[in-house]
């Protein structure tokens, strides 16, 4: 499956993170912490209007609890085939708001 990765940076400095299948369904979000610290957390994200060109992302933020909501294009994604199966390998990042 060819997968696409996308990050945002929250009003409170967490980076925020989705995973995007082909059709531009969120396989699964996550976030980082502002201090940078190597703890990822779970950030339930979900696409809105994936069938347009310009389409949302929004992100429950689990470091100040804001939904986060960003616009992204079609043109800025990079979808790459899904070849790593190790767990918690870093994933790459391909778009960016």
């Amino acid at each position: 499956m060819k997968k696409a990765t996308i990050y945002s940076v929250c009003e409170c400095q967490a980076r925020l993170f989705a995973e995007l299948d082909e059709q531009k369904a969120i396989i699964r979000g996550w976030a980082t912490e502002p201090n940078r610290r190597k703890r990822t957390l779970r950030a339930p994200a979900h696409s809105i209007l994936p069938e347009r060109s310009r389409f949302e992302v929004a992100w429950l933020c689990p470091v100040c609890t804001r939904n986060t909501l960003r616009v992204f294009e079609n043109s800025g994604l990079a979808f790459v085939e899904d070849t790593s199966s190790a767990p918690g390998a870093a994933p790459s990042v391909s778009a960016k708001i």
